[in-house]
């Protein structure tokens, strides 16, 4: 397994059931190597600073009914909240004060006619912090609403394509939804020209290594500027409350052998992991990730934005623990790096955005 590790650093590829060996190997040694590689490869690439983004939910209103989201439509059991302009504005105002130069704007599928209002948010966060760069995390659109948004301000857009697997995308998600949809929502995205991320959702019910290979195949194809991923967490008030929680342990596989795959690209150490396991954001950090997202929201709404159950929204995973992450980071030799931390590769220079240098 050793010789994979050294290849796959090497050559930044592997054949399918190689990737299946990293993935089934019993932990040890050679599980541990696979880390070591991928975080050594983090550091030669990025040093010991982990950059940070502003994370701001702007609304738990989703026009979606995926079977695992707390957030889904059916819910009957979740106020619903949708934050306001100037919310917005604040959230940023405060988190440029501490030091962020990276917004993320994430949220459910709003309606179609809220496209203009994201415009609008984007439009005056590049205006009042243009030294800032502005990522989107809102879900599939029509291409050209994306076009808007980039031509608003926007720089990165995050979109999660779950699984790729035809029929086990299928049974995550209502029939009224389309893997192909979201593949093509992909391809749009960077030929509009933003930095794009996609990722996987680690132990989602009925996945199996057969699926995690083809996602890694996918992700290999795709070439993406951000990888996200994290563990599948369920959540009371949904059809597949019963399932068992995801691995912390595959989670940080596929971290290190994206990393190894990709050595410049953005890895965040997702909320997810950190939820399920007190030390899960400094696995990752160990695995190869280089992304911390602390919270921006509104106390009030946060728990409220409960996509699963437990979700870690305060302390050092929030923007006010600021102090209690740099300490945190500390302990394993990292430090914040607060740059806006746009990633070196796979730039499209057909950009729309004249804004982002």
């Amino acid at each position: 397994m050793k010789r994979l590790v050294d290849i796959l650093r090497d050559t930044h590829h592997l054949e399918a059931q190689d990737y299946a060996a990293l993935l089934s190997a019993p932990n040890g040694d050679e599980v541990a190597y696979l880390r070591q590689q991928a975080q050594q490869v983090a550091v030669d690439n990025f040093g010991h600073g982990i950059f940070v983004r502003g994370l701001v939910e702007v609304t738990n209103v989703c026009r979606n009914d995926c079977l695992y989201c707390g957030i889904r439509k059916s819910n009957p059991h979740i106020d619903r909240y949708m934050l306001t302009h100037d919310e917005v504005m604040q959230c940023c105002q405060q988190g440029h004060d501490i030091g962020f130069h990276t917004f993320v704007l994430q949220g459910g599928e709003l309606p179609r006619d809220k496209a203009q209002w994201i415009e609008e948010l984007v439009t005056d966060i590049r205006a009042s912090w243009p030294d800032c760069a502005i990522t989107l995390s809102l879900g599939e659109w029509p291409r050209k609403v994306y076009e808007r948004w980039h031509r608003a301000g926007a720089d990165r857009y995050l979109l999660r394509h779950e699984t790729h697997n035809l029929a086990h995308y299928a049974t995550l998600h209502p029939a009224s939804m389309s893997l192909t949809t979201r593949l093509q929502c992909l391809d749009a995205l960077k030929q509009v020209g933003y930095q794009v991320g996609t990722g996987i959702m680690v132990g989602s019910p009925g996945q199996t290594l057969d699926h995690l290979v083809e996602d890694i195949q996918y992700i290999e194809q795709l070439k993406p500027h951000m990888i996200g991923l994290g563990p599948f967490v369920p959540h009371h008030d949904t059809p597949l409350a019963h399932h068992p929680t995801g691995s912390a342990d595959i989670t940080t596989r596929l971290y290190a052998i994206f990393r190894l795959m990709f050595p410049k690209v953005l890895i965040p150490s997702t909320t997810a992991l950190n939820s399920i396991d007190p030390n899960g954001r400094l696995m990752g950090i160990e695995a190869g990730a280089n992304v911390v997202m602390p919270n921006l929201s509104p106390a009030l709404f946060r728990d409220q934005y409960s996509l699963y159950d437990g979700k870690a929204a305060t302390h050092a995973e929030a923007a006010e623990g600021i102090k209690m992450l740099q300490g945190q980071l500390a302990t394993i030799g990292y430090h914040i790096n607060w740059g806006r931390g746009d990633s070196p590769v796979f730039c499209n220079n057909n950009s729309l955005n004249t804004n982002n240098p």
